[in-house]
């Protein structure tokens, strides 16, 4: 990528990464993806895991 040239992708492998404001404002952004990410990946897991079993109800008195 040449100097002063726009950004033709978002993937990791075609950002100017030696250009501070690109690095800072990726690397922010995967951050946040990433726990977004893996935030629902644990709601979807905890609701399967819920209706799989018995929902977290006890029947226990």
């Amino acid at each position: 990528m040449l100097h002063g040239e726009t950004v033709h992708s978002p993937l990791p492998m075609d950002l100017p990464w030696w250009q501070a404001d690109h690095a800072v404002f990726f690397g922010v952004l995967y951050i946040v993806l990433g726990f977004i990410a893996v935030g629902m990946g644990y709601c979807i897991l905890k609701a399967w895991w819920d209706s799989c079993g018995d929902g977290g109800v006890s029947h226990h008195h």
